[in-house]
């Protein structure tokens, strides 16, 4: 491998920076943590830093959204898995902080605060500059290493994932490990048609490699559904109301430009289910009323996502077909992984969400490769070099001069 793992360091009596991704789905209407994949994820890599003095950090949500909050639910889950008491403190990069790191004996953790209380990690920089942000100036020295080890945000460039490996020695951790190592492998053997479903809410990430995919020789056929679906389908001029989304009218322009560039790549859905009174009510797209909600894909769309699907070389499935959580809904997202699950292809899913249900379903042994990580997967599928990746590569070509 380019980058250099947790095999390849010394690390009793190290202290150590290790940023994993434990971005969890929040119920926003208890606050509690509504699914803990992400934190048994980073469980492996925790455990092989047992001998040193850890420190580990994490985002959670984004600023101005119901998910934003604190790390102090998160710590508990962690001291219930690992059967350990970890120290824990609401700061990031201030006094406090930097004490209880000194502080730190061998075989202690501390979880630092949601790092996005911290304004420079709300933005993307450069290496050069990411380095020179004052959360990297106040702690890195207080670092042997810093163990990167967050796939789901390695497509993003923030002072936490390029900042610390551009002035510390720095590795993949299990799972950033882990998950190189399985695309490259599944990358090699991916064979053509290549389908790609996509759903979920980050409207804007999904445009941006939507392209790619295509001019990669990565999507023959896409299948559209969720919120990016409707984005699609208000393009198509079939649903004829605003959605109420951010940044609407560019979101849709950008999804009109690729329908017109593509016509033959995307399939929309025909029928959709919507909540009326409580009831699931499924109707043709063109049957909807200004306001209504769409919460699902309908069967006609599933049938034939599903025969689609049945007929590829590969299928990648990221997020979910609408509002899976919420009961009579789940119809969608459930029957398009039986579909993917059951199919000859190479199969690939990702995201939270999907992984989640994916379990619930009993389905995890029919898929090839399973990653918490959305945008960053399907960035990585596109050829783009990841900037967590980068990062690492350029740290073990620093380390290996030495």
């Amino acid at each position: 491998m380019k980058v250099l793992t947790l095999d390849d360091f010394d690390l009793k009596g190290k202290t150590v920076f290790l940023r994993v991704d434990m971005n969890c789905p929040i119920d926003t209407n208890t606050m509690e943590i509504s699914g803990t994949k992400r934190i048994e994820e980073a469980i492996e890599t925790i455990k092989a830093l047992d001998q040193t003095k850890l420190v580990i950090a994490s985002h959670q949500g984004r600023v101005g959204n119901n998910d934003y909050t604190g790390m102090d639910k998160h710590v508990k889950i962690l001291e219930k898995m690992l059967n350990k008491k970890i120290k824990y403190i609401e700061d990031v990069i201030g006094q406090a902080t930097q004490d209880e790191i000194r502080n730190l004996k061998d075989g202690e953790i501390l979880l630092l605060d949601n790092l996005r209380l911290c304004a420079e990690e709300n933005y993307e920089f450069p290496p050069e500059e990411a380095a020179n942000t004052i959360m990297v100036k106040r702690l890195a020295h207080l670092f042997d290493l810093c163990v990167l080890d967050s796939f789901p945000s390695a497509h993003r460039s923030h002072p936490s994932i390029v900042g610390f490996p551009h002035v510390l020695p720095a590795c993949a951790g299990r799972i950033v490990e882990r998950e190189v190592k399985n695309l490259d492998e599944i990358m090699t053997v991916a064979k053509a048609p290549h389908v790609i479903v996509l759903g979920g809410s980050k409207v804007p990430d999904r445009l941006e490699a939507i392209k790619m995919l295509i001019n990669n020789g990565r999507a023959d056929h896409i299948l559209l559904t969720g919120l990016i679906g409707n984005v699609f389908m208000r393009a198509q001029a079939r649903i004829k109301y605003p959605l109420g989304i951010k940044r609407e009218e560019e979101v849709v322009a950008k999804a009109h430009a690729l329908i017109g560039e593509y016509p033959d790549v995307f399939s929309t859905p025909v029928d959709i289910a919507i909540d009326k009174d409580g009831q699931r009510v499924e109707m043709d797209v063109r049957e909807l009323q200004t306001g209504d909600k769409i919460y699902d894909l309908g069967q006609k769309t599933v049938e034939h996502y599903s025969k689609i699907i049945s007929g590829a070389g590969t299928v990648f499935i990221s997020g979910p077909a609408g509002f899976f959580e919420k009961d009579g809904f789940s119809y969608g997202t459930r029957r398009l992984l039986d579909a993917v699950a059951n199919s000859m292809a190479t199969t690939l899913v990702s995201g939270g969400h999907l992984t989640t249900a994916l379990k619930e379903q009993g389905l995890e042994e029919k898929i090839n490769h399973i990653s918490t990580a959305g945008g960053a997967l399907v960035l990585y599928l596109t050829g783009e070099k990841l900037p967590m990746i980068k990062a690492l590569e350029d740290a073990a070509i620093k380390h290996r001069s030495r």
